[in-house]
């Protein structure tokens, strides 16, 4: 394959980091396409000129022994054309970027995998009942594991006043958490272009969060125009689920967009460098526990036994690492030693949680 046919893709994010891997890839007469949407084995493609069907190969059905050695949403895969260019068949899928994924309801050892080759992943809170930093742990975990950069966008800001926004920031920062933070009312429009001028022509982008927290309506503010379907709040303040597949949108501005649809359930998969990366704070640390196979809990000199103790390290933060590091070892782990770490961790926030109710009882 020559270079030419890549110019009219770099509109979609394809640049050098893929050309090696297309041209090793790619047979000859076949052409270059990224996902846009997926419904089963009928999947959208866009080849930078335009969108048609393409179907999966019966090769990836036959040889496929996991979930993500098929293509998704923000793919590049290897086109071979049929009668009409209208039409295509999808060979293989170029290498990953970045791939975000989740543990499958019901599965013990599969994947869903939500996107791919995303740059950056908007983790959107509704600041009215959504918000809890140990969720937003979770999702930390899920964006740093695919190696996609997070922001957090709040929003429904137009529900609270600034003292409250205020608070949920601090509760941000005191969970050390680093993390560029944007605020916006789909309702007024405020904080709109803040999220519009980190969005980069070549780039892709995504909306990730529960159901009803605003994706739908952040989305239609985006674009501009109400293309997507949006439902009032039920009755308990929480928005209704509208999105029901996830779809690439190329974006006047030249980036590119997913909406998905809200999880509801955040489990999470095997992940090593998404624990590292979101909970660098404990791992420094543990560092610094006399004995490198400390468990944290009756070892003496313990550094994280001693920070909870000082206030130093907070207990629901060190609680929701244990169990977000659990829920990835599980399948490859069930170590004894892991087990004493979840008793340990269990023993000291009880511990914790008695002082703390004697110290309020003695006041």
């Amino acid at each position: 394959m020559s270079d030419e046919p890549y110019m009219a893709l770099k509109k979609l994010g394809f640049d050098d980091w893929f050309v090696d891997h297309a041209k090793r890839l790619c047979g000859q007469g076949q052409s270059l396409g990224r996902v846009m949407a997926v419904d089963r084995d009928r999947l959208v493609v866009h080849d930078g000129e335009e969108e048609f069907s393409a179907e999966l190969l019966g090769k990836f059905f036959y040889a496929a022994e996991r979930a993500t050695a098929f293509p998704c949403v923000g793919d590049w895969v290897c086109l071979e054309h049929h009668d009409s260019d209208q039409f295509a068949s999808i060979d293989s899928v170029l290498p990953r970027k970045s791939l975000i994924k989740r543990k499958a309801s019901g599965y013990n050892d599969e994947f869903q995998m939500l996107a791919a080759n995303i740059d950056v992943a908007f983790i959107v809170m509704s600041c009215d009942y959504d918000f809890h930093v140990r969720k937003l742990e979770r999702f930390l975990v899920l964006v740093n594991e695919g190696r996609v950069k997070p922001v957090l966008i709040l929003t429904k800001t137009d529900l609270m006043d600034a003292e409250d926004l205020g608070m949920m920031q601090e509760d941000i920062e005191d969970a050390g958490i680093t993390i560029k933070t944007l605020l916006v009312s789909n309702k007024t429009g405020e904080g709109l272009d803040a999220i519009k001028q980190l969005m980069l022509p070549q780039k892709t982008y995504c909306l990730l969060g529960s159901s009803g927290v605003g994706k739908t309506s952040l989305m239609n503010l985006i674009l501009g125009d109400a293309r997507f379907e949006t439902q009032s709040v039920s009755a308990s303040g929480e928005g209704k689920h509208t999105t029901v597949r996830r779809h690439l949108l190329l974006l006047e501005q030249g980036s590119m967009l997913i909406d998905m649809p809200g999880i509801r359930e955040l489990a999470i998969a095997e992940v090593s460098e998404g624990i590292q990366e979101s909970f660098e704070d404990i791992l420094e640390i543990a560092a610094l526990c006399r004995f490198s196979n400390c468990t944290h809990g009756n070892e003496p000199d313990c550094a994280i036994v001693a920070a909870i103790e000082n206030d130093e390290l907070d207990i629901e933060h060190y609680d929701n690492y244990l169990k977000i590091q659990k829920e990835s070892s599980h399948k490859k782990s069930g170590t004894i030693g892991e087990r004493r770490k979840g008793k340990n961790a269990s023993r000291l926030a009880a511990s914790k949680t008695r002082n703390k109710k004697k110290i309020v009882s003695e006041d």
